[in-house]
């Protein structure tokens, strides 16, 4: 048995109907040359086949009373992989627009808490002939880049080999056997207060970085970090429904870095401003006119060791300025280079506890009006941005490339969209999700990710051969 941390608690506490909190990922396969429809069968077999299963894949969520009733992981005795495997297909004609609308429909569906929190689609049924996986798991057990990490323990970059342990698996590559926990015998005050010292010596810091953050209120909105309730209202910041719309789109990586080398930036920084035309453009075309003050958005920021494979999150946030406000795209990617730079730079003056510390207040925010049902009143900030670093080469299931990774993330009351994008073999994959009626005709998000990216190679002079592929 293990209790969940803080963090990892207040996801479970802030999740309703109207907001399930797992991430997701949609994956598109294409199958090595010569198979026939019976492989997807054979995957799915080996899938259900699966004897040992590595935490958190068989632990649920329990609240034992000798813990004062807070969430813990326990293993699930009757665990029953079955269930958490499945196949599904798209409706025909099988196109993109099919998948995208099923992958939001599974999407929008609650986890079962009597059971462990995860689920496993294998889809078929697209006319491409590639068949897709839309996994997703409870944001309490696992962020961006441990959820990478678990991608790389399944797939391999040997087309030739099969028979590759999954994710689930004990067998998986990369991964340690945990030491088994120590049975619960009830409240331990001593084990509390000495807990309760540990946290004490982290606040003077912690206090320190709080102050420090919310002292930049004093100075122009221009040049630092953004900070909760600074963001004006828009159309993204509303309550939201369990719907779900998702689309996605992949871009050429070398493209955004001509543009980052042309400007001295970085990938996450030409991403922000791509993100912050689109939704410029977006507000004004469809969402009734640009605020006069800039869009702020959540950039999460992994605080995870590189040695660590626990699951749970490790991961931390700055609220970036996206100077929306601004009209052109090169002073716009300039405000929010400044911005990011002044949150890391308060970022890496604490320590890996103390930052823990830190980001559990800052995103009391974000998460605890959901948890009280009050989100969506005052928005802490527009929208999430997250961007995760992926493997550079191409990866294979049993001989199926991976043709792309999009991420499924979360919404919440208050910020009804969600971009989240990863980098995956010389490409930028994105996955936008959004409340489907909050947000309407979200897919134009994609379009205007295009133009935003073209407006900063022409101010670059850099020419663009390739062409957005959209998945």
């Amino acid at each position: 048995m293990r209790a969940l941390s803080l963090f990892d608690a207040a996801f479970i506490a802030a999740e309703s109907r109207e907001t399930p909190l797992h991430v997701g990922s949609l994956l598109l396969f294409r199958p090595p040359p010569g198979s026939g429809p019976e492989q997807l069968a054979e995957l799915y077999r080996s899938c259900v086949d699966v004897k040992e299963l590595r935490a958190p894949f068989d632990h649920k969520l329990v609240y034992p009373l000798s813990r004062l009733g807070l969430p813990h992981w326990d293993r699930d005795p009757d665990f029953d992989v079955e269930y958490h495997v499945r196949r599904s297909a798209v409706p025909s004609p099988g196109r993109y627009r099919e998948l995208f609308v099923l992958a939001a429909r599974l999407h929008g569906a609650l986890l079962d808490r009597s059971r462990p929190l995860w689920e496993l689609h294998l889809i078929e049924g697209l006319r491409s002939g590639q068949f897709a996986v839309y996994a997703k798991l409870h944001h309490a057990q696992i962020d961006g880049m441990a959820g990478m990490r678990l991608l790389r323990s399944w797939l391999t970059e040997d087309p030739g080999e099969r028979d590759t342990p999954h994710f689930w698996s004990v067998e998986g590559r990369g991964w340690k056997r945990p030491k088994p926990a120590a049975a619960p015998v009830g409240f331990d005050l001593a084990s509390a207060v000495e807990q309760a010292r540990a946290r004490a010596a982290l606040l003077p810091n912690v206090t320190r970085a709080v102050r420090q953050a919310l002292g930049s209120y004093s100075r122009p909105a221009e040049g630092r970090m953004a900070l909760p309730f600074e963001a004006p209202r828009s159309v993204f910041n509303t309550r939201v429904t369990a719907a779900r719309r998702f689309v996605a789109q992949s871009y050429s990586l070398e493209r955004v870095n001509r543009v980052k080398r042309a400007f001295d930036a970085t990938v996450n920084d030409v991403v922000l401003a791509m993100c912050a035309s689109a939704l410029r453009r977006y507000l004004d075309e469809l969402g009734g006119g640009v605020p006069a003050r800039p869009l702020t958005a959540m950039a999460p920021v992994s605080i995870r060791p590189r040695d660590s494979d626990d699951f749970g999150n490790a991961a931390s946030a700055v609220l970036v300025n996206l100077a929306t406000h601004l009209p052109d795209p090169v002073a716009r990617l300039r405000a929010i280079q400044s911005s990011i730079r002044d949150g890391r730079a308060l970022l890496s003056e604490l320590s890996f506890d103390e930052v823990v510390v830190y980001t559990a207040i800052m995103s009391t925010p974000v998460l605890g009006p959901s948890a009280f049902g009050l989100g969506g009143v005052v928005p802490p900030t527009n929208i999430v941005v997250s961007n995760v670093p992926g493997p550079p080469n191409p990866l294979y299931w049993s001989g199926a490339r991976l043709d792309g990774m999009y991420p499924v993330s979360a919404v919440f009351h208050g910020m009804a969209v969600n971009i989240t994008v990863t980098s995956y073999a010389g490409s930028l994959d994105f996955g936008i999700v959004a409340c489907r009626h909050s947000v309407q005709r979200v897919q134009r998000l994609i379009d205007f990710l295009e133009d935003g990216l073209a407006e900063l190679e022409e101010a670059a002079g850099v020419s663009c051969p390739e062409v957005a592929q959209q998945a």
